[in-house]
């Protein structure tokens, strides 16, 4: 099997100045492993932002829905995991595009290898404040109260609140840097694996990074990085799993 991943593509960021290019490079992306991918598990923050009403979805990014869309029609499953900034998605891609969406981590089985995969955000309890932010935004009611907002207005909130959070983010050296093992991320998995869990690979997107990590001689952490200034992905081909660049 050949089985792609990629995440935190950020379309429709506020931070880009050519929205169109950063879609169709994406596209291209999509384009170039159609023919040989059995797989693509797409690991949150595909859009920087994304809240379905009950009869609205987001406007825009026809180019990548209609990719997507063409890859499930040829039979190649797509997956399509919710990231913190594209959490509020429910059954829109799944009826009109095909993908399966997933709102939690999960464990998989690929070509003998077992792969615990996902955003990789709000793992265990190591910052209960963006615990405490996540659970807010995956509150039933709080999306309920959320939904009543005029879709303009709702937009406009979260592109601010999106666009100072990466302008602080910015600031901060820790963000751009793998912290091995101060990472969230390790820990998690560092605890999975005292516990006698075992996985041959994580795989996250969520910190912008990208890193590949060992944390025993069979057990490695895929951090994917991001598409906003990189290119990141990573390929299993056969059970074996690397970073590349497209």
């Amino acid at each position: 099997m050949k089985i792609y991943f990629a995440s935190d593509i950020h379309l429709g960021a506020p931070s880009i100045k050519d929205h169109r290019a950063h879609e169709m490079r994406f596209v291209r992306f999509l384009e170039s492993i159609e023919n040989d991918a059995d797989e693509l598990f797409l690991l949150g923050d595909i859009f920087d932002y994304w809240f379905e009403y009950k009869s609205v979805a987001p406007k825009g990014f026809v180019r990548f829905l209609g990719k997507i869309s063409q890859m499930t029609d040829k039979g190649i499953k797509v997956h399509f995991f919710t990231g913190n900034h594209d959490v509020w998605m429910w059954d829109y891609l799944e009826k009109e595009c095909g993908v399966e969406v997933h709102h939690k981590h999960c464990e998989i089985e690929r070509d003998g290898r077992r792969l615990f995969i996902g955003h990789g955000d709000g793992l265990g309890n190591y910052d209960r404040g963006y615990n405490l932010l996540k659970w807010i935004f995956e509150n039933r009611v709080a999306q309920f109260l959320y939904s009543m907002l005029h879709p303009n207005f709702a937009n406009w909130i979260a592109t601010t609140w999106s666009g100072s959070s990466r302008k602080r983010d910015e600031k901060n050296t820790k963000f751009h840097t793998f912290r091995n093992e101060e990472e969230h991320q390790v820990m998690f998995a560092r605890k999975q694996i005292s516990e006698g869990k075992h996985f041959d690979y994580y795989v996250f997107g969520h910190r912008h990074v990208e890193a590949d990590y060992p944390l025993n001689d069979a057990t490695r952490l895929i951090v994917l990085g991001q598409w906003m200034s990189g290119s990141t992905y990573a390929v299993m081909t056969d059970g074996k799993l690397e970073l590349m660049n497209a």
